[in-house]
């Protein structure tokens, strides 16, 4: 994977939007629940393995990483 996808990864657990720079600009979706979203534009495979490891360094559980389009540019 050496081109860019847009991903929506859903973790257990509430993030604040304060997290998104940390997380690469990726934006931050809380819903009633007890679920949040990040979602945003993962540049290659190694960025995607980066999140996830910034994840577990939270001892965030991880629900789902869906890769959700290729990045189309303006």
């Amino acid at each position: 994977m050496n081109e860019p996808f847009v991903y929506e990864i859903c973790i257990e657990g509430q993030l604040s939007d304060c997290w998104s720079d940390w997380f690469d600009n990726m934006t931050i979706h809380n819903d009633a629940g007890s679920v949040t979203t990040l979602r945003g534009l993962v540049v290659d495979q190694s960025a995607l393995f980066g999140l996830l490891n910034k994840l577990q360094s939270l001892n965030l559980a991880l629900i789902s990483v869906n890769r959700v389009s290729p990045f189309q540019p303006a």
